[in-house]
């Protein structure tokens, strides 16, 4: 049979093969409720082919089926496009909408037993499908259904053949090749140009194409007809309708009755597939917020934090994102943005910069104004549309978020809510990152007030020191070295650890500094001066802040008559210190002593030395030798060596190469603190 490439062409197709397959498979009427669930199928699979050739191709068709004792098949054949063009070819202009870029093909392969396509010589193009029939009917000689068959149905079939759609196959079928059969039918009943499906989710975007069965004719195309449009019977926040583009002088009160018919089964079709994408759409949404938060609250810097932010919104919840903090005058400062378009960004920051020029017109600076007030969401149009949210925080304004609508539609009610929700986490952690970095200002100062502003410089003395501390956060480490002269030619050195990091730690650190230094200056033996530190210590009752210490006094002289330094050595619980002498060779001196601040009477060793010139003193603390890689440690051997391959050179160079071979030693970032302070004489 061939059929003119019209959309009423598929109408009859359907009606045809109904009524034919009906006869010959059950003998039955047709619409009689008898009709084999397959038939149903080979209806639905015959209109796709029809439809995609008419669209397509836009030539003549020929249409050709057959049943078999276990299978009809059906063929489609026009002279138009192949495989490929069928995908990418646009349809007939006097048709007014989008390819449907193989969804009928993709309906078939999911529904039919085998199907393929023909390319001939000549130029015909041929799509098949073979639909197997149920197991368990009677075979029958294949039979060729060539002969047109039509004829007319009762009121009563018809609604039985618009309702009727078999349970096996509306579970095969999605939401929208279930509503685009039954659209099908209701244009077979009615003559429709086209039945259109429209549903409003109530997102801001307004109605949308559901699903359609036929096309409607271009505005622009010379055809004359009336549309009907009958509401869908929905029970939840959904609004849609039917419309059918009906020729003239059709009978529109029937058309009417029969589209009330299917009505009520389309809204529950269509609002069921939105419930399950607005209940998928949540649980994105939620497993969204939860990738966020844990995103916001890995990063403690404040820069990082805030950069964050935009990269989180853009473009699940707009087009483009800006964040601006307050400076501690109040004014605001663009602290971070992002756009889809990257181009775009330049022309945006210079609209949404208050500090650039010509900056934020004067409807976004009032909504900035009110948003840094903590007003609530406000909307402005003005660069462009988006809407202005506070960051706020422990009851403060840590900033404002600018976020832009999205591309093709508004900010949707749901869209705000998870824009509100950004902005609270996004506002806890700028808080929590700025309250960490103000911390670590602190700290940093702290620790800087506990070692020595400048080294003594002093003739024939090179005075050389390094302090790496295990973090650059808020842990503020115990380890500290002072240098402090207490007399014409005279320096008292030390360095020590006191257990634990953070303001304990750095609070016993100053109490251990500032008595040794008293108790020093006023001309007390370095011995006794300890002795008298540990007893302030003890009297602090806190046994978790120990303290391990290794003080010299150091006494300019001479010798042989050159310039040396003399070395009164006490360790209260320290490591000894590296002697480097001239020759190449490195020793260890001193003798070990109790820590300080565990016991009330601690056994004390002042030992003494002499640092001829060319000599080098060492003093360092445990994060040295206890550098781990692995199993191992950098001990005190390693350490020998290191310093004894600085023989000869300066302070400052011997305190280089030995945190050089401890950091290279190391299989990782240091887990502890490392002080190292040195003291050459000069030959």
């Amino acid at each position: 049979m061939r059929f003119p490439p019209d959309m009423k062409s598929i109408s009859r197709v359907r009606r045809i093969i109904h009524d034919l397959l009906a006869e010959v498979v059950d003998g039955g009427s047709p619409g009689d409720g008898g009709v084999p669930e397959f038939v149903d199928d080979v209806v639905l699979l015959a209109s796709e082919l029809c439809e995609n050739a008419v669209l397509h191709a836009g030539t003549a068709f020929d249409l050709s089926v057959v049943a078999d004792g276990d299978e009809v098949t059906v063929a489609v054949t026009d002279r138009g496009a192949g495989a490929l063009e069928l995908h990418l070819a646009e349809p007939r202009q006097r048709y007014g909408r989008a390819a449907t870029h193989g969804r009928g093909l993709s309906l078939i392969a999911r529904l039919a037993t085998t199907w393929g396509t023909r390319h001939d010589a000549d130029g015909h193009h041929t799509v098949w499908f073979a639909l197997a029939r149920r197991p368990g009917s009677a075979a029958e000689p294949a039979v060729p259904l060539a002969a047109e068959h039509e004829g007319d149905w009762s009121a009563t079939e018809e609604a039985r053949w618009l309702l009727h759609l078999p349970a096996s196959l509306a579970r095969r079928l999605d939401p929208v090749d279930l509503v685009r059969e039954l659209a099908a039918r209701l244009r077979d009943m009615t003559d429709a140009a086209a039945v259109v499906v429209e549903v409003d989710r109530g997102d801001g975007s307004g109605a949308r194409e559901f699903a359609r069965a036929g096309v409607a004719p271009a505005d622009n195309a010379q055809e004359s007809g009336s549309a009907l449009d009958v509401p869908l019977p929905t029970t939840t926040g959904l609004q849609g309708s039917i419309r059918l583009i009906l020729p003239e002088g059709a009978d529109t009160a029937r058309a009417q009755e029969l589209t009330e018919l299917i009505a009520g089964r389309v809204a529950i079709t269509a609002e069921s597939q939105w419930l399950r994408e607005v209940d998928q759409r949540r649980q994105a949404w939620t497993t969204y917020l939860i990738e966020a938060s844990e995103l916001l609250g890995q990063s403690l810097d404040l820069d990082l934090t805030v950069a964050l932010v935009p990269q989180l919104v853009v473009p699940r919840l707009g087009a483009w994102c800006a964040v601006l903090l307050p400076r501690p005058s109040r004014r605001l400062r663009l602290a971070a943005i992002t756009h889809t378009d990257e181009d775009r960004l330049p022309e945006l920051r210079g609209v949404l910069d208050p500090d650039a020029v010509p900056g934020p017109p004067p409807q976004l600076r009032r909504r900035l104004a009110g948003a840094l007030r903590g007003a609530a969401p406000s909307w402005f149009s003005d660069p462009a549309d988006g809407v202005a949210v506070a960051l706020r925080a422990g009851g403060a304004s840590t900033g404002v978020l600018l976020v832009g609508r999205p591309a093709g539609r508004p900010h949707t009610p749901e869209d705000l809510l998870l824009i509100d929700d950004i902005a609270r986490r996004a506002a806890l952690a700028i808080h929590n990152a700025r309250t960490v970095g103000e911390h670590v200002q602190v700290s940093q100062a702290l620790q800087a007030a506990l070692l020595p502003r400048a080294l003594p410089r002093v003739p024939q003395i090179d005075f050389a020191a390094e302090y790496l501390p295990a973090s650059t956060g808020a842990d503020v480490g115990g380890d500290f070295y002072d240098v402090v002269a207490v007399g014409p030619d005279r320096w008292m050195v030390t360095i020590g650890d006191v257990c634990g990091k953070g303001a304990r730690a750095a609070a016993r650190t100053g109490l251990v500094r500032d008595v040794l230094r008293a108790l020093v200056r006023e001309g007390r033996p370095l011995v006794q001066a300890i002795e008298m530190l540990n007893d302030v210590m003890v009297e602090a009752g806190d046994p978790q802040q120990f303290c391990t210490l290794a003080a010299a006094m150091l006494t300019r002289t001479t010798h042989d008559e050159r310039s040396a330094v003399t070395v009164e050595l006490v360790l209260a619980g320290h490591a000894r210190p590296v002697v480097v002498h001239a020759d190449g060779t490195a020793e260890l001196i001193g003798r070990y002593g109790t820590a300080l601040g565990l016991v009330d009477a601690i056994d004390l060793h002042c030992t003494q030395h002499l640092l001829a010139p060319g000599e080098t003193l060492l003093l360092y603390t445990d994060g040295i030798t206890e550098c781990r890689r692995g199993p191992e440690q950098f001990d005190e051997d390693r350490l020998l060596e290191a310093a004894a391959a600085s023989s000869g050179t300066s302070a400052a160079r011997l305190v280089a190469t030995v945190r050089e071979a401890v950091q290279r030693f190391a299989d990782d970032v240091p887990t502890d603190d490392i002080a190292l302070l040195a003291v050459r004489a000069e030959p």
